[in-house]
């Protein structure tokens, strides 16, 4: 496939398929049927947004994924660089993602799209690197997010080598967590009661830990399991890689403010080769190439530490919404009732304050 260029026209560097030919590619399977359909699951990390390289996913696109088959009773918003405010101080720009998706979940919220409780809650983001006047954009999202805001996303995904850094959807600089007036700026969030989602690669989780026990009275979601690579130069060598990536894991479970999302894993910076297929997979074929990332992470943190999520329409490179989940479904099958509960809707509903189901 071709590789796609941003706005600028130039290539990104990931390869993937755009709208139409992702969904005549996703029609070559027909949707599986859900397993336990009455399991009621909190998606907690998808997007919306609008853009040259990445096309359209608004509300009913998103609608459309979920369909019928599982039982999504709410879902959170994860920021993308959608829909910041053209005019006023650039600090504030960001505080449009927020307006944005507070209009989507107000749709929902009318009940007129479907029992689904869309975007109940909202992560934005803020510039760190502001230091402590970071606070003046934190307050105006709060005040934006009619309710909803829960907290903010600052990626520091980074990586010298120029495959890898085409995946990134910012430009940072490599240890951008120790920098002095960053964590100024980290300081703010917690007394806000706002939590913080922690998007890197697995080389530099590291720079994770240390932040976790830097701050351990702010609330930590580590993004997709961690962020693992499997591209570039970490093509072909996922044994080695997935050793350091799992002792790092393990190191972070021990703090208990860090929560993890067990998903991303369709991502192609990850190395499968699903989006690569003539035919999109099955959940079993899935399952077995997840695995070796989530159940690490649910033995290390627990199920109350953790939570499955879509990542999408990302992770739609590597299949469809309903064989995502049952392929979740799978690796799962083993846990208890109240597990289950915990991994599918409980921990979201805790670490982002939603409605329990």
């Amino acid at each position: 496939m071709p590789q796609p260029k941003d706005s600028t026209g130039t290539y990104t560097g990931i390869v993937y398929r755009k709208d139409a030919d992702l969904k005549a590619w996703l029609a070559k399977r027909p949707r599986e049927a859900a397993l336990e359909p009455d399991l009621p699951i909190i998606d907690p990390h998808h997007h919306f947004w609008d853009t040259p390289a990445r096309g359209t996913y608004f509300l009913q696109d998103l609608l459309a994924d979920i369909g019928t088959e599982h039982k999504i009773v709410a879902t959170v918003f994860l920021e993308c660089q959608a829909m910041y405010r053209k005019d006023g101080p650039p600090e504030l720009a960001p505080v449009g993602e927020i307006e944005f998706v507070n209009g989507i979940a107000a749709m929902s919220a009318s009940g007129n799209y479907g029992p689904c409780r869309v975007a109940e809650g909202i992560i934005g983001w803020a510039d760190l690197a502001l230091g402590s006047r970071v606070k003046e954009t934190l307050e105006a999202e709060i005040a934006a997010g009619g309710g909803r805001f829960r907290g903010i996303r600052y990626g520091v995904a980074w990586d010298a080598d120029p495959v890898v850094g085409g995946h990134a959807s910012r430009r940072v600089p490599q240890h951008a967590v120790m920098d002095k007036t960053w964590r100024e700026g980290f300081k703010q969030l917690a007394p806000l009661g706002l939590s913080f989602e922690s998007w890197q690669y697995h080389p530099q989780l590291p720079d994770a830990i240390d932040l976790a026990h830097s701050f351990p009275d702010t609330t930590i979601i580590l993004n997709h399991v961690g962020g693992v690579l499997g591209v570039g130069p970490y093509r072909g060598k996922r044994s080695e890689e997935h050793a350091k990536w799992l002792a790092n894991i393990k190191e972070l479970a021990k703090c208990p403010n860090v929560n993890v999302k067990l998903g991303g894993v369709g991502m192609t910076s990850f190395g499968f080769d699903f989006h690569e297929r003539d035919t999109p997979p099955g959940s079993e074929d899935l399952a077995a190439a997840w695995r070796m990332y989530i159940e690490p992470c649910i033995e290390a943190f627990g199920p109350d530490r953790c939570m499955f999520e879509s990542n999408f329409p990302p992770d739609k490179q590597s299949g469809g919404y309903t064989e995502l989940w049952n392929a979740f479904k799978r690796i799962a099958s083993g846990a208890s009732t109240s597990e289950k509960t915990a991994l599918f809707s409980g921990t979201a509903a805790r670490v982002y304050r939603l409605t329990k189901p």
